[in-house]
């Protein structure tokens, strides 16, 4: 059986030490999907003009964040990565090689909850915010052959993500309508399976504009869908929002 690809939404790097719907969603990733060999995780913290992979054997847990608890600050994420693969993903798409990159909080919170153990390799693939959402389903699609090998393409970003628009200890605040309607139509399409209007969501989703003032954040659901193949529809997962406005939904693409 393929492998599905994935789009999760990691939120705050708090979600892992807190209590929350998609928390609980995402401790059970690993239980929803089949045994990956290895993990491709394409985060929005790791953005480049070209696309990059990374090589290292052993790659550092990064806390790219400031200003949180000291316990976030000591987790770590112990898995090996997978150079020989990272090559091979090289050369698939043209990417280049960063030899220390390790893995940001939109791929170890994810991992480290999903896959606890540690014991798969993951490393990364950056995306490229100045090109369009195209570029990376056209990305995403190089990788596809991958899924016969059971390797998981895992994007990690935000289905929504406007840290203006945040509800900061707002409790259970209800999303506003632009936010719950991007979140309605982004379920819809990926249902679908709509390549032309996710590629041209700016154009073709309600609220697009406040749901995703920039793009970093949505486009690793672009390479999850193109990684999936051609004509690859999506289910959602999971669906809830935290802060407010911030949809955690997670899809997975085959």
């Amino acid at each position: 059986m393929s492998m599905p690809t994935v789009f999760v939404s990691h939120g705050s790097p708090m979600l892992i030490l807190g209590d929350s719907p998609a928390r609980a969603f995402l401790a059970t990733l690993g239980e929803q999907l089949p045994r990956p060999t290895a993990i491709v995780a394409v985060s929005a913290h790791w953005d480049t003009d070209v696309p990059a992979v990374s090589l290292a054997r052993r790659p550092e847990t990064i806390h790219d964040f400031y200003g949180f608890p000291d316990a976030l600050y000591r987790l770590r994420y112990a898995a090996p990565g997978a150079p020989e693969l990272a090559e091979r993903v090289a050369s698939l798409t043209g990417a280049a090689h960063d030899p220390h990159r390790g893995l940001d909080h939109g791929a170890w919170v994810p991992a480290m909850l999903g896959w606890p153990e540690a014991d798969i390799p993951i490393f990364q693939l950056s995306v490229q915010p100045d090109e369009s959402p195209a570029h990376h389903i056209a990305l995403g699609r190089k990788l596809s052959t991958l899924r016969e090998e059971g390797v998981l393409v895992m994007g990690s970003g935000s289905a929504t993500h406007n840290l203006r628009a945040l509800v900061r200890g707002g409790g259970d605040t209800e999303p506003e309508p632009w936010a719950r309607e991007f979140d309605d139509w982004l379920a819809d399409t990926v249902e679908k399976g709509d390549e032309a209007v996710l590629a041209d969501y700016r154009a073709q989703a309600p609220g697009a504009s406040d749901a995703h003032p920039t793009d970093e954040h949505f486009l690793p659901l672009h390479v999850a869908y193109g990684a999936a193949g051609a004509g690859a529809r999506g289910r959602a997962l999971h669906r809830s929002f935290t802060l407010g406005n911030l949809s955690m939904a997670s899809y997975a693409f085959d």
